[in-house]
């Protein structure tokens, strides 16, 4: 006779939670979730619903295999832990006598049978029943590849619900992480002075430069990008020009423009050629000095990069990256619609802003150490009134027969970008916990190895280039924020190059 264990014993011992597996309890909640009860409450459900359905899929009955002639012997699909010297080779036929719900055991039981009686599951675990040998060695291995497919469905689960809740949270700032990177320096003070000498009629700007200034996404169909600062520059009798590159283009595409765009500069001019970049035009002008910089050492005098995110942003990376919002409410479809069919864009524009794309291209593509480099981060208001702000982004102009006044009318258009930029911004504070000019994050728009400027005033992303309608005057404008960011560079570059001139001597 055989004995077979107390099935209530039996499953007093069953675990609610797969052990030995890397699927503890802690295991399958992430930390995250600590902070956020209602998810907590969830993965606890969902872990425990785990543990259960693997157990189940692990849960085969028997089949029965020719014993002798006629006779069905049963072959357990699972290894059942019975003392070996209690077995009787001639009781074979009381084992139909067992009850299949003592052979529910969990993947973990059989893992640890089989590891406990490892040295014995060739030779010794079988039994006999007519001369015919009972082996429980191949169904032990196929029940825990069938527990195992359980176990890694689910924790696919789990994994994805993780992504999705972290996002970029692992991303942002990773390039102040990074102990390649250079460090950077603060010149915020210097910034001040020279924007407060600016607002009292005190301009530096050499004219022995050209100034270009490189528009970021979407500017081909903004009208009044940059053109305030152009104009404050051409007034104050320096050669300035805005790139005309396709902005919805790839940052390699842009690069390879921009080189072109510079040397015709040089060659007309016989000048050296100082870029500011907004936006994502920063990183197409960083990319350009990467990529070409052997021909253009001797034609570029520094770069300024204006709320660029050099190292990436949460935005497009939470856009398009798995499990995230992108996925659910297909929104990354609509912004491939928008991109590529309307606008006739390319959708590596974003592509190449997103953290994965990021890394990879500064892994192989640095900025010289040569060239001067200013970086412009902000942070955005996200106070109740900030809400209500609009931004001034084109005029529209009415034919005199249309005008009150007979004359030619222009009127500012408006839109709520302000709004729009606040909003973002304090969706990343509360996701993330990170400041930011409502795409940018701080962190990611300061490039090793540059001089910082960190303004205390709150500017979101699209005032750089779009003024708003509720500006203090006495706070400086674009144009002003913008020529105070090319006097530093100026300065910046001097000073290298007098540092390089006492090393070669």
């Amino acid at each position: 006779m055989v004995r077979a264990p107390n099935p209530q014993h039996l499953e007093a011992n069953t675990p609610l939670i797969v052990q030995g597996e890397g699927l503890t309890n802690d295991g399958l909640i992430p930390q995250i979730f600590s902070s956020m009860p209602a998810l907590n409450d969830a993965a606890s459900y969902l872990a425990q619903t785990t543990s259960y359905l693997t157990g189940c899929f692990s849960d085969f009955s028997v089949e029965h295999s020719p014993s002798g002639p006629g006779a069905p012997v049963p072959h357990a699909q699972e290894l059942v832990d019975f003392p070996y010297a209690e077995i009787d080779a001639s009781s074979s036929t009381e084992i139909d006598n067992i009850p299949s719900n003592r052979m529910h055991l969990t993947s973990v039981e059989s893992s640890k049978a089989s590891t406990s009686t490892c040295p014995q599951t060739q030779d010794e675990i079988t039994s006999t029943s007519g001369g015919v040998p009972l082996q429980n060695s191949s169904a032990l291995v196929e029940s825990n590849r069938t527990g195992q497919s359980g176990i890694s469905m689910f924790q696919s689960l789990i994994d994805r619900a993780r992504r999705t809740v972290r996002g970029s949270a692992d991303d942002i700032g990773w390039l102040q992480r990074d102990p390649a990177m250079p460090p950077v320096e603060d010149g915020t003070e210097r910034f001040l002075e020279i924007l407060d000498n600016i607002k009292h009629g005190v301009h530096r700007l050499p004219n022995s430069v050209v100034y270009l200034l490189v528009p970021g996404l979407f500017s081909n169909h903004g009208p009044l990008y940059f053109v305030n600062t152009k104009v404050s520059f051409s007034k104050l009798g320096l050669a300035c020009h805005i790139a005309k590159i396709h902005s919805e283009a790839s940052v390699e595409k842009n690069a390879r423009e921009l080189k072109e765009y510079i040397e015709e500069i040089y060659w007309g001019s016989q000048k050296r050629v100082m870029l500011l970049g907004h936006s994502k035009g920063g990183v197409d002008a960083a990319a350009a000095l990467s990529l070409y910089w052997s021909d253009l050492k001797d034609k570029v005098a520094g770069l300024a990069l204006a709320q660029s995110p050099y190292g990436g942003t949460p935005i497009a990376s939470d856009l398009l990256r798995e499990g995230q919002l992108g996925d659910y409410v297909n929104l990354r479809k609509l912004t491939e619609i928008l991109i590529c069919k309307v606008i006739k864009g390319d959708m590596r524009a974003l592509e190449d802003l997103t953290y994965e794309r990021r890394r990879e291209f500064l892994k192989e593509h640095h900025l010289p150490n040569e060239v001067p480099v200013v970086s412009f981060r902000t942070e955005a208001g996200i106070s109740p009134a900030v809400l209500a702000t609009l931004s001034h982004v084109a005029h529209a102009e009415f034919p005199p027969l249309v005008a009150p006044t007979g004359e030619s009318t222009k009127l500012p258009v408006v839109m709520p970008l302000g709004a729009a930029m606040a909003a973002c911004a304090q969706l990343t504070q509360v996701r993330y916990g990170e400041k930011s000019d409502g795409l940018v994050t701080c962190r990611d728009a300061e490039v090793p190895g540059s001089v910082v400027v960190r303004p205390k005033r709150k500017l979101d992303h699209a005032w750089m280039v779009y003024s708003s309608l509720n500006d203090d005057p006495s706070e400086g404008d674009a144009s002003q924020v913008c020529e105070a960011l090319l006097t530093l560079l100026v300065e910046i570059g001097q000073k290298k190059m007098h540092e390089f001139a006492m090393k070669d001597e």
